[in-house]
């Protein structure tokens, strides 16, 4: 049965895709308070498609802040990022520079806000990303990070990138950690029904040390891990 679901959710939600990628190119001509609707849809139709169609349920703890923040999130599975509009009033996520290659959705996502990562340019490309992030603030959209860089196997605790902690400091911004337990369920070819827990955990304010942020981000994300395996 997991395999039927999941073969029925990759003909709908892909196909579906395309349909919303050639409509955010589309909707480029128009201001992106408009145009943006259209990636916030497709986080709605793929929550759908997830719940409905993969038979996955998902669950939420805690809720983001009513002021600009940087949602740290824990990367276990691509569900992480399609459903961050779904969690977050129009996100502005960071995404690796990779990403922006594809063509239509490069263009999209920029449109959308969201921000290339180049990983290879060190703290030039780190001088830029500050300053489009401090724009996003200003019009009051949350920043949203991926602070291990990658997507982590269920069970796995990875180290923080050193961009995360650059950030922190220089946007003076407070943190939240977010805690998904997506691997179980989505990772993988075959989806597996069950529930995805969502954690909002406590914001973290601006001003520690890099030692502690870190320390205080990488225990938060971890916590869904945590309660499994010692469960």
């Amino acid at each position: 049965m997991s395999v039927l679901r999941s073969l029925l959710f990759y003909l709908l939600f892909y196909a579906g895709s395309v349909v919303f990628v050639i409509s955010a190119v589309v909707a480029l001509v128009f201001p992106r308070h408009i145009s943006g609707k259209v990636p916030d849809t497709w986080s709605r139709f793929h929550r759908w498609c997830v719940v409905n169609v993969l038979g996955i349920a998902v669950k939420q703890e805690g809720a983001p802040l009513g002021e600009p923040a940087l949602y740290a999130i824990k990367h276990e599975s691509m569900f992480d990022a399609i459903d961050a509009p779904m969690l977050l009033h129009r996100p502005v996520p960071f995404a690796k520079a990779e990403l922006f290659r594809i063509p239509g959705w490069g263009r999209a996502a920029r449109a959308y806000g969201a921000i290339p990562v180049e990983r290879d340019q060190g703290a030039k490309a780190l001088r830029t990303m500050i300053g489009e992030a401090r724009r996003f603030v200003e019009e009051g959209r949350p920043l949203v990070i991926f602070p291990e860089g990658t997507r982590v196997p269920r069970g796995h605790v990875e180290p923080l990138r050193s961009g995360f902690a650059g950030l922190y400091k220089m946007l003076g911004l407070p943190v939240v950690p977010v805690a998904i337990d997506s691997g179980r369920t989505y990772r993988g070819m075959w989806k597996r029904p069950g529930t995805i827990t969502i954690r909002f955990g406590e914001p973290i304010p601006p001003g520690l040390p890099r030692e502690d942020i870190e320390a205080q981000v990488q225990r938060e994300i971890n916590v869904l891990n945590s309660a499994e395996i010692k469960g």
